[in-house]
């Protein structure tokens, strides 16, 4: 496994296990104002998902996808089931570009041709970090929901698990 694989699976893996933590939660406590980074454990974790549903698509030179802005579809069912395919497209993304040899090419993160250029390698990153900042302010507001028994969230903790998962 390598450092790659490592971040994506850690990433993924975490960020789903703070989400399973909020099916208990009522809509109230989703939407609770909790002060801290967005607000909202809701608001939070759709901005998380939707960032790497964003990022994946720049990175894989492709028109960004239209976000519906319905609260309805930002329940936790269906924020794991987006969550689930944007880690798997990050993921597919990611590697292809490592297979290719283009982590340090550049691309546009607009159709503007004068837009920022980013290189494909500092945008996988830019996602995983931004992701990891936000589970971090998620941790937070559910302990302050009152939520007990969390996921600490580290790497080590995610590699021991996909070890013994693996049955190595």
């Amino acid at each position: 496994m390598d450092i790659l694989d490592r971040l994506l699976g850690h990433d993924a893996w975490t960020t789903e296990a703070v989400l399973r933590c909020c099916a208990t939660l009522s809509d109230e406590e989703l939407d609770r104002p909790l002060g801290v980074g967005l607000g909202t454990v809701r608001a939070t974790f759709s901005h998380i998902v939707k960032n790497m549903e964003y990022w994946t698509d720049l990175i894989a030179e492709r028109p960004v996808r239209p976000h519906p802005p319905s609260q309805d579809t930002h329940t936790v069912p269906l924020l794991l089931s987006r969550l689930t395919a944007a880690s798997h497209d990050l993921a597919v993304t990611s590697r292809a570009l490592l297979r290719a040899g283009r982590l340090d090419d550049t691309f546009t993160d607009s159709p503007d041709p004068d837009g920022a250029r980013f290189s494909f390698g500092g945008a996988i990153v830019h996602v995983i970090t931004h992701s990891m900042h936000h589970r971090a302010q998620l941790l937070l507001m559910l302990r302050r929901l009152g939520l007990s028994d969390l996921p600490e969230g580290d790497v080590l903790s995610w590699e021991d698990h996909f070890h013994r998962e693996a049955g190595a």
